[in-house]
């Protein structure tokens, strides 16, 4: 797969992102041989990007892949774009001063949390850090030092947000530069298309990456009448374009925006990455995205 760039002349990544969230005790909870052994497959596949979060695994997957990548060598690790993500505080064992639920984007807690992914990770830079969720007591200026200073120091190269609305965007990006904001979008949840999420992100000329780029477990939910009438026109779609695959389909009409769309694939497994990388090769035309979204809406467009 053919790198492309967040910004211009920023970040590369690969076109498609595996996401470790369920590699760990959150889902396969896979040994330190069947991670390596992923991570490898999954990097010949082109997913050379990686994304983490310090809270997956209750705060366990970041060491977890740290040590399965241990043994493949600093060459193996130039090859990966990591990105972490700080700023949810959550309640778990492993955090026994976390008394509920909730958001932190002081300058030392951002520190403190890239320092402790670097550990686990095992690397000394990350090469993209994001701010996890929107933080109501956010001081801009404050999250704009802490990135800054681990930029000078080399142990971010980049900064960016997840779950963001364009206005908080724009607030944080007047203080530091953000080449992206990774939210959440599919046919059943296609907001950042219409909340104006996308289009602010063109207007910085930064591209969006996606999470639940399938739309959960909802897509193959029975009882849900849009997930009903969505997977029905994908599959006389999918037909049509001789049958890549339900997942190709759904993963090319995010492909298919304008806005640069990068998907980031929570599966650990790796055939599932393997026929994902067909939607690169999928060109949907224009009536059959529309299609998908009139049908996971259930109406056509005004």
């Amino acid at each position: 797969m053919e790198k492309v760039s967040l910004t211009p002349g920023g970040l590369e990544v690969s076109p498609l992102v595996a996401g470790v969230m369920k590699w760990g005790v959150w889902g396969a909870d896979l040994d330190r041989n069947a991670m390596q052994s992923l991570v490898s497959e999954a990097a010949e596949l082109g997913f050379t990007t990686i994304d983490h979060a310090d809270i997956y695994g209750n705060y366990t997957t970041e060491a977890a892949f740290g040590a399965a990548i241990a043994d493949l060598g600093s060459a193996f690790r130039g090859q990966l774009q990591l990105i972490s993500k700080c700023g949810i505080r959550m309640v778990t064992k492993n955090r026994p001063n976390n008394r509920l639920k909730a958001y932190l984007t002081s300058k030392e807690y951002i520190i403190q949390s890239v320092e402790t992914s670097l550990n686990n990770l095992g690397t000394d830079y990350l090469d993209l850090l994001l701010i996890h969720r929107p933080d109501l007591l956010m001081e801009p200026h404050e999250v704009a030092e802490a990135a800054n200073e681990l930029k000078t120091a080399g142990k971010i190269l980049h900064f960016g947000v997840s779950n963001f609305t364009p206005s908080q965007f724009n607030l944080l990006n007047k203080h530091t530069t953000l080449v992206t904001n990774q939210v959440e979008c599919s046919p059943l949840h296609p907001e950042p298309m219409l909340d104006g999420t996308f289009d602010q992100l063109a207007l910085q000329h930064a591209r969006p990456m996606v999470w639940s780029p399938f739309g959960g477990g909802k897509y193959f939910n029975e009882e849900n009448s849009a997930a009903r009438r969505l997977r029905q026109t994908v599959l006389e779609i999918d037909e049509k374009y001789n049958s890549p695959g339900e997942d190709v389909i759904l993963l090319s009409w995010l492909l298919r925006h304008p806005a640069g769309i990068v998907p980031i694939l929570g599966t650990s497994k790796i055939e599932r990455l393997r026929s994902a990388t067909n939607a690169l090769n999928v060109n949907l035309d224009s009536q059959d995205w529309y299609a998908i979204l009139e049908a996971a809406r259930g109406r056509e467009v005004a």
